[in-house]
């Protein structure tokens, strides 16, 4: 039994990039994956503009079985620009955050000491008295904000015309 524990534990976060990348291919969107995720890279997607543009996503995903399954930590945010977003999913919320990395990295808490220097934190839900994750109102313009990766679509073909 413990091997098949380790096993899930280990092929979770894989798991979830598939279960996202469903997502947004059931919302509509053209997504292409990475073979590698060297540059926090997950996935792309190319956005029906002319000429075409694409945006940079990397998923992070926590389980239930996490001690804090809905905190995202020690992560390093390398080049964070325009057309780079994080897709967050928390199990324990069923929920996802969409988030451009520039916010992101303005909004998330960045370690200042430690072995984790630099590296940034956020917190999406909160544990209630019933032992049930609930996400915190502060992040709700990110809730399952999908529409967000549209809106950089919109936002660069106004900044071309």
């Amino acid at each position: 039994m413990k091997e098949t524990s380790f096993r899930s534990t280990a092929s979770f976060g894989k798991r979830q990039e598939y279960v996202a990348v469903a997502e947004l291919l059931k919302r509509g969107y053209d997504v292409y994956m990475t073979l590698v995720d060297d540059q926090q890279i997950d996935c792309i997607i190319r956005l029906p503009t002319s000429p075409p543009q694409y945006i940079d996503l990397q998923i992070k995903a926590r389980s239930t079985a996490a001690k804090n399954a809905s905190t995202f930590s020690a992560m390093e945010i390398r080049e964070p620009r325009e057309n780079f977003y994080f897709l967050f999913y928390s199990e324990a919320c069923d929920t996802y955050w969409v988030m451009p990395s520039l916010e992101l990295i303005e909004k998330a808490n960045q370690n200042k000491s430690g072995k984790n220097a630099g590296k940034y934190s956020i917190v999406f839900a909160n544990e209630n008295a019933a032992g049930k994750w609930v996400p915190r109102p502060k992040w709700k313009q990110y809730e399952n904000a999908f529409n967000l990766l549209s809106l950089a679509c919109e936002k660069s073909e106004a900044e071309l015309a």
